[in-house]
């Protein structure tokens, strides 16, 4: 299956609705970290304002929940509410479709609405679901990604819990197919923890047996680490023989380990501060065209909240941002849709037989 990216479609200024629009209303912050009475919040779509008389600018990055401040003529930057400042001109107007000089482009890729049965059976989405043709999308979704985009992925510690989606998701690191990460405390730990002592939790990573003081695992990891100093180093040092950490750190590729309440240790590079953490995921994900998350709920939501449709290249092309969840539960991926993260993709399935089912199905097209 070939892939090409969608043509983005640009709404039709020359409408009369969006032509005699009025011009967008900005007001000054008047209290650092408070937007004025009336401001306009983002959604995930791409939006316009009407800066001056027939010129309609979209900011190049956006984020679902944040507002819109005016830099200079014709500039615009999405911010979030903490980081605004005094005097900051935030665009105003609750009005979607251009009354207030504000459009909301909700079909930017030549959306069309298909014409339904009334009745069928299996319109909804659930473990019966068939995801035969996804795999084959998102194999050529990847390999495109792999030399035209940047490809994050989200994960929760499941992924590093078994011998086989280790590492497969290792070789997808070394194949390319990796360009930042995006996890928790947790993931680490129990990666290095299964480059120390081949297990999960204490358990057997490919034979599920329990180990003599297997409990003590994760927290000699964490330890062993933190003496070192850091994953690098352990990783420098040849003391990390095998996992998805290492070949991270081996192939430079950026992550966030974002700190939790829950967290044992944690490992040296976790970031502490929830907002530092956030600040750092931000960076990342704006620099995402694909994003993959899988088997971390909370981790899931949150990215899908700063995951906008659309991103704007360097040469100002304007395409999309695919991004799927995937989980063995269904309420999970229901929950993001929920949170506002519309465009979100979902297959249901193990997130271990995922992981070696990409990489085999990569490898098998000879791209891995």
């Amino acid at each position: 299956m070939a892939f090409s990216l969608p043509t983005y479609v640009e709404p039709d200024f020359s409408h009369a609705l969006l032509k005699d629009a009025p011009l967008a209303q900005f007001k000054p912050v008047l209290q650092p970290g408070v937007a004025p009475e009336g401001y306009h919040a983002t959604a995930i779509f791409p939006e316009y304002y009407h800066l001056r008389p027939g010129v309609w600018k979209l900011p190049r990055q956006s984020r679902m929940d944040c507002v819109v401040v005016r830099q200079g003529d014709e500039q615009l930057a999405v911010k979030e509410f903490r980081n605004l400042s005094l005097g900051d001109q935030v665009a105003c107007g609750r009005r979607e479709d251009g009354e207030d000089g504000i459009y909301v482009h909700t079909e930017p890729f030549g959306g069309t609405a298909l014409e339904k049965e009334k009745f069928a059976f299996r319109t909804g989405m659930s473990r019966e679901t068939s995801f035969s043709i996804d795999y084959d999308e998102l194999y050529a979704l990847l390999e495109h990604e792999r030399e035209h985009g940047f490809i994050c992925w989200v994960l929760g510690p499941a992924v590093v819990f078994d011998h086989d989606s280790r590492e497969a998701m290792a070789k997808l690191v070394g194949d390319g197919y990796v360009h930042g990460l995006l996890a928790g405390n947790a993931l680490a730990t129990h990666d290095l923890e299964g480059a120390f002592y081949t297990t999960a939790l204490g358990q057997g990573l490919y034979n599920k047996r329990t180990a003599n003081l297997g409990h003590y695992h994760h927290l000699d990891a964490l330890n062993r680490i933190r003496a070192l100093g850091s994953m690098e180093q352990a990783v420098r040092s040849g003391q990390v023989k095998n996992g998805v950490m290492k070949a991270i750190i081996e192939q430079g590729i950026p992550y966030v380990l974002a700190g939790s309440i829950r967290d044992d240790g944690p490992m040296p590079e976790v970031i502490a501060s929830a907002y530092e953490a956030q600040d750092a995921m931000r960076a990342i994900v704006k620099q995402a065209t694909t994003v993959i998350a899988m088997a971390t709920q909370l981790h899931s939501i949150a990215v899908g909240n700063m995951t906008p449709s659309y991103t704007t290249m360097e040469n100002g092309m304007v395409r999309p941002v695919f991004f799927y969840s995937v989980d063995m539960s269904e309420f999970v991926v229901n929950k993001l849709a929920n949170r506002g993260s519309l465009s979100a993709r979902s297959i249901l399935t193990n997130v271990q037989d995922f992981v070696v089912t990409t990489a085999r199905g990569l490898n098998t097209r000879g791209n891995g």
